[in-house]
Order: C-alpha cells, then structure tokens, then sequence
C-alpha cells in the first residue's frame, strides 16, 4: 500500500464516483499535490450499486450543462485512460399516465428545448415501438431524449481514478480519516489511523458518510440514507436488445435493460431512512436486508406495465443505502463555517449522471476561489444548521427519495418535518387563514383563505394543478388589495445581517455596487459584485448609526450573503458581521391607503416631506416602539415595520384593531410575487445570479462608479462595470406579458424572437393588475453592439408546454413605469 504523506494541497475524503472525479479535474488543472483517501475500497459505499442511468435534462440551465458535461467526459474517458466506461446512448422515454403528468413532461420538453437538449413528445403508438411489449393502452404520451443512456458506474469511477493517477494525484485504499484539523477558521489538514496530514484543502466527497466527517469539521452537511431497491430479473428470452431507459413516474418506477435482463428499480413515496444510529464501521460493498412487502406493490404494477416480468426469474433483490438532502438536491461548495474545507454529497441517486459536472465546477471554484457559474441550486450554503439534525433528517428524506418520481407541480410543498422555523406571528397567521409553505425551514404565509371559506368548512391546503390551483383567486384578491388599498404581508424570515464597527462603512463600500457613505436613517437598495461585476447578492443597506448598518436579504440567501461579508473583512478591519434575522419581526404595510392606515397608530409624521422614500425612522406605535422603513417590494407606498420578537403580537394585534376601522387585507408571498414581477423587480437566485453582469441584469442605476476608494481599496468589480459600459451589452434582462389571459408562466420557459429560441424565462408569475401571466427573462443581442430598441423592434413569443403564445416585451416595468405610486 502506498505511503499516506504527511502535507499535501489538496486531501479527498472519499473513493466514490464523486470524489475521483474531483480528484481528476484538479489534476488536469495542474494540482499535482492532491491526496485522496478512501477508509476501504474504491466504489464501496453507493457508488457500486448504483443503476448507472445517463440523463441529460435537469430542472435547470447549469444543472442539465453539468449533466451534458459529464456524458460527453465519459463517453471521453475511455480514449484517455483505456478503461471502458460502458457507456451507451440507447435513449430515454418516460410515460405519462395523466393529463397531469403529460403537462409536466410537455413543460419539461420545452425547457429542454431552450437548454439545447434534444427531445421530442410522444404518442402511447411511439412508445410500444420503441418498447415492445410494454402496456400503453393508459399512457396519455411521453417524451423521448435519443442522448440519454446508461453506463457502468464502477468503471467510470475507475476511469476516473486512472485518469486522476496520470495527472499525479495519489490515490490511497484503506485509510480512514478519522479527524479534521483547524485553526483561525480555517481548515490545516486531517488526521487518519496513520497519522496526520497537512492539507491547504480538504473536500469531503464522503457520500453517506458525510454527514458524519462534515461535523468533525463543524461543518453542517445535511444528507441522510435511505434504503433504495430494485431487482434484476435472470435472462428473459426475446427480450428486446438495447431497450431505451424506460421511467413510469406515476407508479414510481424505473427500468433499465442490460444484456438481455431487465433491472427494475423504484422511488417509493414512503422511503426507509437508513443508519440513523451510524453506519457499521465495516460497511463496504454490503447490502441491506431484503423488504419484499416494501417493494411489491412497485413489483406487481410492474408486471402489469411489462407482462413480461410475470414468468421471468428474479437473479437479485437488491437493497443498498443512497444519500438524500431535506430538498432532492445535492450539496457542493465551501463550508460558509470553515474556509478551505469544500463538500461534494447527497447526490440523491443521480450522483452517476452529476459527478463529472460536479468535479468540473468544484475544482475550478477550489482553483479560481469562486464558483465559475450560478450553482445557486446545490450550493451548501442554502442549508441550515439545523437540517443536519438527525431526527429533521430521518422524518425529512422518507419524503424526498419518492419526490424525485412525484408529480413536480408548480408551489408544490414538501409535508415532513415542518413547523420548525415560525414567525413570532406565525399563531396570529394562521387564526387568520393563513396557508404556509416552507423556505429554509421558514414557516411563510403564501396565501389566506377567506373567512366566508373558512365559516363554510374549507381549509387552507393546496390543491396541486399545473393550470389555476385552488388559491388562485384569493391570492388575486390580495394582490389587488394592494394595488388599490392596503394589505400586510409577514417578512419576518428576510435575513438581517448587522455589520458593525468603525470600519463597517469602508468595508461595505468595497462590497456594494452602490454607494452607502450616507446619513444615518437612510436606505440604499445594492448589488454585491465580484470581479467580473457579476452579482453575488441583492440586498438593502440600511444605514443605522456612524458604525451599524443593516442589510436585509432574501431568506434562502442570508448565509451565502454573511459568508461573502465575512470572506471580505479585512484581517486588520474593525468590523464585524452577525445574522440577526430573529431578533425582529418585519409586516410590512402597502397599498395606496397605507399612510392613511398607519398614521392613526404612529405620532410620527409619515408625509412624504417628513418621512421620505427610502428612509427608516424610529417610530412608536400601540404601546411599543419600532423602526419602519420606507421600501417596497411590491411597487407601492408602504412601510416595513421592524419590531422587536418579543413585541411583535403586540403590535400585530394594533394593526388589526385598526384594521376594525380601516380594513387591512392579510397577504401572502404568492402574492407578493405576483406584484413584485409587474414591477419586474429582480429575484435572486432566479432573474440574477453570479453569472449575470449587473448592467445586462438591468440594475445599473445601482452602481455608484468612480466613489472613492477606501482604505482596503475600490470596489469590487468596478472595473468589469466600466469594461462592460465600454465594450456594450450581450444580452439584456426584458420583462413579457403573454397576449393571451389564461396561460400561466412559472420559470424556464423558452423565449422565441422572430420564431427561434433566444433564451428561457427566469422567472414567471400572473400579473392580475396587467391581466396575463408575466415573465423576466434575458435575451442575447443578435448583433455586437445591437441596441435596446433593435431589439424591441422584433417579434416575441413565449412556448408554454408546446403551444407558442405572442407577447408584449418591455425593458421597463410595465406596471407604474415612472415609480410614480411608491413616493404617492
């Protein structure tokens, strides 16, 4: 056995798939210096049982890039390393057995079509072709992906490890990690049971293990395993050769063909969480005991589906552990608690398909020190400390590992392990009909159902559809509350980060975009840039006093956003930033009668010549006191009421006093949604990104160039601000309104200019006051230097679910163009 070194740059916890890709591409980046570890063998935790299904489209861009990616570096390996991967493109179809499901897989093949991924629909006629014997007289349709296919997971591994072994990097069986060492916030290097090493690296690639090494880190990886089954029939005679990947997610099941047998696997509703009280010390290639009662409800839909199966043997029952995250998607990037210390897991059995993607980007962000594109989806620092709690997780992942086949509707809302995260309103709310859905653990009111519903028997529940769900009509009915009178919405869960010190301005001024050396009192609506003036978050800076500010941001974000902050304070800084995010409830206050609402319950002037557009003045109201500030995410006058949690009913409880007198609506983040996309305010994560430029994304108006430079220097990513406004745009944000009432728009729907496909839509929502469903979406210049009005002048459409639908394109909002209602 090879020596353990005793330094090294990079060390690599884990033997899987996911850590050799790893381990791989920084080798062929030039880090020669790299250490992986495996406690046993190669593949002998998950990665050797998996199905090795090779498919190209995910929920998203970058997602289905990194898909696309990894297929083609298999299909590569072979050539370089002479190890056969086993790759094969027999194609992939799945059947829908609902108008329902047909819908979803009609969205999917148009976000298909604007990711470049090449699929068709198709009959029940289709499918029997392509897969003789299979029963379709109930199939509605499906799709077909001639790119997808299978592949060998233990040789791509092996590939992998080989390739990796060329560009220098030490591959080292039978040493387990069994410390990791830190100093000063930073990772220094691990110890194994033979002896310690020196690391400027650690990533944890430690699959269903991870959890457990990312604690020793006082890292929070949430993943747990859960029992995952299939069978592999014996040889069946005729069978067909080289069948297509076949999925019936509506009886939850998937089947590959392999040297004329059949494997039939499955992703059950109610999952088996597995090792909740740790895993066996000599788990390697092991197996889980067999639950044929778990598995045969799959078994005998199965033989209807195939009657094939019906007299074909079955050579394995197979059980094997597979890690699954509180939201089906798997966890990558640098621990925001220790710098230097990167996690890859939790791939959610599509680690096969991720890995070469996943390796790629991971090695390039350890190399380069940022993420080299938007990996917002799998980003660790969209967890939370608590989802690693083991009881949230068992109760969690016996949800998630069925969602992956479940019907994916729009707003659709997991049900385990909830309740964790309230609003010190959240009781108040929910007396009030409120319908909660969950974001980072958050208890959010999306919509309320009426008290004539309520008084009638009804509860506040989703009905899921992908036309107009049940809540349709109420959340339109708050929306228009606001636009012509008042409502309240609940923003508690916004993040609130204090930054403090007598540094804090000059170390803000470097991270923002625009400019915060302000009075005290006012607010200032920013972008954090990185170099290549791409945005890293949107936020508010509200500034306090001299040395406080506030910056407020979106729930899912306040972790990423403290991270950079604490990333870029300077060693020699005296400054310091903390979440406070519970300390204070946020209900926010908008409408046009909002003045005429509040002022009764606040001595404080709030006329526009006291109490102007972006200001936050300490006010009193009822018997407490508060900071409201002057903001809107909805495009109308309003105020944020920040109040301390433990007089948050208090002043809940005046507002709805008052509103005995003057009626105030309660509403919810659907509609707040729908009001923000008429005002085509941006959403982070979604319309904007690490990949977007700020003046493509249309926020230039929030860049303050040429402020002076402070003490640790000028702003960050000024001079990609004025290369950009030098050089012109490639492509720019516009805001569509379909021409046509009743198509809905939720994300990733193709944009077509002049008939092609020129992009997709980052975000959607139906506009009530513009009645259509509206749309934010970028569209590339057809020419170097082509102007906002040439584009204009062109033809847009939008494709939902097959059908191309004419729409109206503005690069200003089309709702209150002139923001002429917020200064009302």
């Amino acid at each position: 056995m090879m020596d353990v070194p005793s330094k090294a740059r990079a060390v690599i916890i884990g033997g899987g798939v996911v850590g050799c890709s790893i381990a791989y591409h920084l080798g062929k980046l030039g880090w020669s210096d790299v250490v992986l570890l495996e406690r046993k063998q190669l593949t002998c935790g998950t990665t050797w049982h998996a199905a090795g299904l090779i498919a190209q489209l995910r929920v998203t861009q970058n997602m289905t890039r990194l898909a696309k990616y990894s297929q083609e570096l298999y299909f590569g390996l072979e050539a370089e390393t002479g190890v056969s991967t086993g790759f094969k493109r027999n194609g992939s179809m799945t059947v829908a057995l609902s108008d329902e499901r047909m819908e979803e897989l009609r969205r999917s093949a148009a976000m298909a079509r604007a990711f470049g991924v090449e699929i068709d629909e198709i009959t029940p006629l289709d499918i029997a072709d392509r897969y003789p014997g299979l029963k379709v007289d109930d199939a509605v349709g499906g799709v077909w992906l001639p790119k997808d296919g299978q592949a060998d997971p233990v040789n791509i591994t092996q590939a992998l490890a080989k390739g990796a072994r060329g560009y220098g990097v030490k591959i080292i069986q039978g040493v387990k990690v069994t410390e990791i060492h830190r100093a000063d916030g930073r990772v220094t290097g691990v110890m194994t049971d033979q002896g310690p090493v020196e690391a400027d690296y650690v990533v944890n690639a430690g699959g269903m293990w991870a959890r457990e090494i990312g604690a020793q880190a006082g890292v929070a990886v949430p993943l747990h395993a859960c029992e995952h089954f299939y069978i592999v029939t014996e040889g069946i005679d005729g069978l067909t050769s080289n069948l297509p990947v076949l999925r019936v997610p509506d009886e939850c099941a998937y089947y590959k063909e392999d040297a004329g047998k059949i494997l039939l696997g499955a992703f059950e509703p109610n999952s088996k969480p597995w090792g909740m009280d740790g895993i066996p010390e000599d788990f390697e290639f092991d197996s889980l005991p067999e639950d044929f009662d778990h598995f045969e409800p799959i078994l005998e839909r199965a033989v209807e589906r195939l009657p094939v199966l019906a007299t074909a043997g079955i050579q394995t029952f197979f059980n094997g552990p597979e890690s699954f995250t509180p939201d089906d998607r798997y966890i990558l990037g640098e621990a925001p608690e220790l710098k230097n210390f990167f996690v890859a897991a939790g791939f959610n059995s599509v680690g096969i398909q991720s890995a070469g993607g996943a390796g790629m980007v991971l090695a390039e962000w350890m190399d380069t020190g940022n993420a080299p594109m938007d990996l917002w989806d799998v980003d660790i620092r969209r967890m939370q400390p608590f989802q690693a709690n083991r009881t949230y997780l068992r109760t969690r992942v016996s949800e998630t590992l069925g969602l992956l086949y479940a019907d994916h509707f729009p707003y659709r809302q997991v049900e385990t392990a909830r309740d964790v995260r309230q609003s010190p309103i959240h009781d108040r709310l929910k007396e009030g009909g409120a319908c909660f859905g969950e974001v980072s653990g958050w208890e959010r009111a999306n919509w309320f159902l009426p008290p004539a519903e309520r008084a009638a028997g009804r509860e506040a529940a989703y009905e899921y559809s992908w036309k107009r769900q049940n809540w349709f009509d109420y959340s339109a009915d708050e929306h228009r509350a606001v636009r012509s009178h008042v409502g309240m919405f609940d923003l508690s869960s916004f993040g609130k980060i204090r930054v403090v010190g007598r540094d804090a301005e000059a170390v803000l001024q470097r991270l923002c975009g625009n400019d915060v050396a302000v009075p005290d009192g006012k607010i200032v609506y920013t972008q954090f840039l990185n170099e290549d003036g791409h945005i890293e978050a949107d936020v508010t800076v509200t500034r306090l006093s001299p040395d406080e500010f506030l910056v407020v941001t979106p729930a899912a974000t306040v972790r990423r956003d403290l991270h950079w902050i604490n990333g870029h304070i300077p060693d020699d800084a005296h400054c310091f930033a903390m979440d406070v995010t519970v300390s204070e409830s946020v209900m926010a206050v908008m409408g046009p009668e909002s003045r005429d609402f509040l002022q009764p319950l606040i001595p404080q002037s709030l006329a526009n010549e006291d109490f102007p557009f972006g200001t936050a003045r300490q006010i009193e109201i009822g018997h407490g006191i508060a900071r409201a500030h002057r903001v809107t995410y909805v495009g109308e006058l309003g105020w944020e009421l920040y109040v301390s949690s433990d007089m948050a009913h208090h002043v809940f409880d005046t507002l709805m006093r008052r509103s005995g007198d003057h009626a105030l609506r309660l509403c919810g983040l659907h509609a707040l949604d729908s009001c923000r996309i008429e005002k085509a305010f941006r959403h982070f994560g979604h319309d904007i990104s690490n990949e977007d430029h700020v003046l493509e994304a249309g926020l230039g108006f929030a860049v303050k160039e040429g402020k002076p430079d402070t003490r640790f220097g000028g702003m960050i990513g000024a001079d990609a601000v004025k290369a950009k406004r030098n050089d012109g745009l490639s492509q720019r944000l516009m805001q569509f309104r379909l021409s046509e009432p009743a198509p809905l728009l939720y994300h990733n729907e193709p944009i077509l200019r002049d008939g092609e496909i020129v992009g997709h839509l980052t975000s959607g929502n139906y506009g009530h006051h513009l009645g259509a469903a509206i749309g934010l979406g970028y569209v590339k210049c057809a020419t170097d230097g082509e102007s906002a009005d040439e584009q204009l002048r062109s033809e847009y459409s939008i494709d939902v679910a097959g059908s191309i639908v004419p729409a109206e394109v503005s690069f200003c909002p089309m709702y209150d163009p002139k923001a002429a209602r917020v200064r009302l």
